[in-house]
């Protein structure tokens, strides 16, 4: 009988180095990211006076829920979380529709116009009007001071067009072919046959447009002057930038002022950021296979 041995292949110490300046690198680069979201989580939830006194670089020091109560009590947050969440809903569905239909007669080789619209399109990712021509044309639309002025005129991105053509033309032929065979036209392909198997790339522009939307702010600043339209992100720059709040109403000594001033900042950052983090894990499944297969390519 022969004896079964199994030899570990030894790998060499250049590979072995290497993969631990990566591993190295990863972890540095994983502080980096995280350090600034834990170091704003304690500030709002230390104490008010170890915040003044900027005794925090870490882990919080103290308790305290005081700035996230003045802050969810707040109107003029919640109002803006409603629009925020209202440009993010809506506009993520017409985004996700109207480049899914661009894309898909642009994957398919027997479309007459394929290049020289894809060229068309591809050219507005590197010239544009400007900024000027743009807010003319928003006004002179009717849509300046309305909602659909954050989301009609970015409806497509081109970028995300592009994957999602790239991604529709990785589908096997054979598919199409079989649908078109049976009687299929190319509505009902589209529909019932390739979206159903492209989860991966819909999660991808849905993740990608979402969060678009939802740190919209340049776009906002110019065409919504109205308070009751602006999204949550024009309240955050208020807060932190021009330092108007109503948060602070009611306290008549100076130092208890102070005191929350900072760290009522830090809690609305919290509040504005937690909810769009926590739409990634539901789409994380997809997302890297969604990038990987609709990688730009010709």
């Amino acid at each position: 009988m022969k004896n079964n041995v199994k030899t570990k292949i030894r790998e060499p110490f250049s590979d072995r180095l290497f993969y631990g300046f990566v591993i190295f690198l990863m972890i540095l680069v994983l502080i980096i990211t995280l350090y600034p979201f834990i170091y704003v989580l304690s500030m709002s939830l230390s104490d008010p006076v170890s915040v003044m006194k900027q005794e925090i670089w870490l882990y919080p020091k103290g308790f305290s829920l005081q700035s996230y109560k003045r802050v969810l009590s707040e109107p003029g947050i919640w109002r803006a979380y409603g629009n925020t969440i209202f440009y993010t809903v809506f506009g993520t569905l017409i985004n996700v529709v109207m480049t899914v239909m661009l894309a898909y007669p642009l994957s398919r080789k027997h479309f007459w116009g394929r290049k020289a619209v894809t060229m068309f399109v591809t050219v507005t990712m590197f010239f544009s009007g400007g900024m000027i021509p743009a807010f003319l044309l928003v006004k002179n639309l009717g849509m300046y001071n309305t909602r659909w002025a954050l989301i009609i005129p970015g409806a497509i991105g081109v970028y995300n067009m592009i994957i999602a053509r790239t991604y529709f033309s990785g589908i096997s032929e054979s598919m199409y072919e079989s649908a078109s065979i049976d009687g299929a036209n190319d509505i009902t392909i589209l529909t019932r046959i390739i979206l159903p198997v492209s989860k991966a790339i819909l999660a991808v522009l849905t993740l990608f447009y979402a969060i678009a939307h939802w740190n919209t702010y340049f776009n906002a600043l110019l065409y919504t002057p109205n308070l009751k339209l602006q999204p949550l992100q024009m309240y955050l720059v208020k807060l932190l930038i021009q330092n108007e709040s109503s948060m602070l109403d009611g306290m008549t000594d100076t130092l208890e002022r102070s005191m929350y001033a900072m760290q009522i900042k830090y809690a609305t950052i919290i509040v504005v950021i937690v909810p769009i983090l926590c739409v990634y894990p539901f789409l994380q499944k997809h997302f890297a296979q969604g990038v990987m297969i609709g990688a730009v390519k010709e």
